[in-house]
């Protein structure tokens, strides 16, 4: 998989893919990340890429000038058109499904917002589905488009050492993921709930779902909702 990430603080980037299962995808060679300075591509001897918005109104909003040239140099002649991601808080919220779904594209484009927000008609001038990783406004969508990259990342094929660990997770089922223990089997009075220790792995799989249960019923009521009816 390819992701080209158009931003103005490329300097955020290397750090984060160099590290952890990031590092792994691109040492494989299963993951090729590269990010495009759009400031580049911005005239005048400031490069400004920001300007008062029509109308008036506090902040400033990003030129769409800078923008397309970007987009046109690095997408080039390409058609279709990659996937390509707005970063934007009115997004449609990232979820592991979404994640699911963007693991199958061979390339995906992502623009990080800054300032006040976009000019509009980069919207209309570029097939951009807007995503956003949470209710809460960021300094802009580098941190954003981080954690999308790593979430689609991992789900590929070869990059996390046993491919059912991504299945078990949470939010995989539905739900949040059950209580996780290792050795010791005791430490500082609290013990390991017996039914692991059973070697019976029916009675640990109905443990788990239960706990997995409980712990959403506790902390996501919400999920529940979206939990398909069972027929029995």
């Amino acid at each position: 998989m390819r992701v080209d990430i158009l931003t103005l603080f490329p300097d955020m980037f290397p750090g984060v893919f160099a590290t952890g299962m990031l590092r792994i995808a691109r040492e494989k060679g299963l993951l090729d990340v590269r990010t495009h300075d759009f400031r580049r591509f911005a005239k005048g001897v400031h490069q400004s890429v920001d300007d008062k918005p029509f109308g008036g109104g506090p902040g400033m909003v990003l030129k769409p000038e800078p923008v397309f040239e970007c987009l046109e140099s690095v997408l080039g002649d390409e058609r279709p058109l990659p996937k390509m991601l707005l970063m934007t808080p009115d997004g449609a919220p990232f979820t592991q499904k979404t994640a699911r779904a963007l693991v199958r594209e061979p390339r995906i484009v992502i623009l990080c917002g800054r300032y006040e927000g976009f000019d509009e008609r980069i919207r209309q001038g570029w097939p951009f589905e807007a995503v956003s990783i949470g209710d809460y406004v960021l300094s802009g969508g580098e941190l954003a488009s981080m954690t999308i990259v790593d979430a689609v990342a991992r789900l590929i094929p070869g990059v996390v050492g046993h491919g059912l660990s991504t299945l078990k997770e949470s939010f995989e089922q539905g739900l949040l993921d059950h209580p996780h223990y290792t050795r010791p089997a005791s430490f500082r009075g609290m013990d390991v709930p017996e039914v692991l220790l059973s070697g019976d792995h029916e009675r640990i799989a109905a443990w788990r779902h239960d706990e997995a249960l409980r712990i959403t019923k506790e902390r996501r009521p919400d999920l529940l909702r979206n939990l398909p009816e069972r027929s029995d």
